[in-house]
């Protein structure tokens, strides 16, 4: 019987897995409807009243989105005001979702690596994710790997899609 060979881990195929940069740290939604009237509207007076009272120490050390879940009209400052209060706990505050705050914290960390290691290489960008990586995060990745890159794949190497090819020179 012949010896099984795994041509995968014998290969020079890359993975980049974006589990691998995925930030530590709790991740919280606000929404700010529960201080307007009846969800929809922002009384100036009563709406700072409640952020006067609310605790915002409880947002410690913790990524934190803020929005609004119902369809208010909701002026800029009143986003800009809660991020105020906010600053002092949390590690990071964004505008929207939890996945939005995903998004952001991928741009920061994505931003910051060397892909000159990818150079010439072929990679696969891991799909399947255990952890929400947010599509916003494939995105800034591959677009930071092509430059460098030889191919780029995305999923498994048992399964992967292509998606670029360097062109012949």
């Amino acid at each position: 019987m012949e010896e099984i060979i795994n041509k995968v881990a014998n290969s020079a195929l890359e993975v980049f897995d974006l589990e691998d940069y995925y930030p530590k740290g709790f991740r919280v939604q606000i929404d700010i409807s529960q201080w307007l009237l009846e969800g929809f509207l922002l009384r100036e007076k009563d709406f700072r009243e409640h952020l006067k009272n609310h605790d915002w120490s409880q947002y410690q050390d913790q990524y934190v989105a803020v929005h609004c879940s119902t369809d208010a009209i909701v002026p800029a400052w009143a986003l800009i005001l809660v991020s105020v209060h906010l600053a002092p706990y949390t590690k990071k505050v964004v505008n929207g979702t939890i996945e939005d705050l995903d998004g952001s914290l991928y741009e920061e960390i994505l931003s910051k690596i060397d892909y000159s290691v990818y150079k010439n290489k072929p990679i696969i960008v891991k799909g399947c994710s255990k952890k929400p990586v947010p599509m916003r995060a494939y995105i800034l990745a591959t677009t930071y790997l092509q430059p460098f890159a030889r191919s780029i794949m995305y999923g498994e190497a048992c399964s992967a899609v292509p998606l670029y090819k360097e062109s012949k020179k």
